[in-house]
């Protein structure tokens, strides 16, 4: 998982792991944080019960969590498990990618 500011790039073959570790994150950012699934095509059980956790904890923080970059199977499985509502959609590059937030 990388960081910069408040966004995580997610890892494919990580996502559980990395989520829960983005849920241990939330008691330090302030308002908002937004994951990156640009890298993520498909989501497991595991990961769609790490988002749920990660829901959970963000509702009781106070945390607004964005996911950037979903694409249409993986939000097609958080509408079914009527997760999406539960997160606000970014679409556009990363901090760190050319083009991204705050660069020139």
């Amino acid at each position: 998982m990388e960081m910069t500011g408040n966004w995580l790039k997610l890892d494919e073959a990580r996502v559980a792991q990395e989520l829960r570790e983005a849920g241990g994150r939330l008691s330090r950012t302030e308002d908002e944080m937004v994951l990156d699934f640009s890298c993520v095509r498909r989501i497991d059980p595991g990961a769609v019960r790490a988002l749920e956790e990660l829901a959970a904890i963000a509702d009781e923080k106070a945390v607004k969590v964005g996911l950037n970059g979903v694409n249409v199977d993986v939000y097609k499985v958080l509408k079914l498990v009527k997760l999406a509502s539960r997160f606000f959609f970014v679409n556009q590059p990363a901090p760190s990618s050319p083009g991204g937030v705050g660069q020139a």
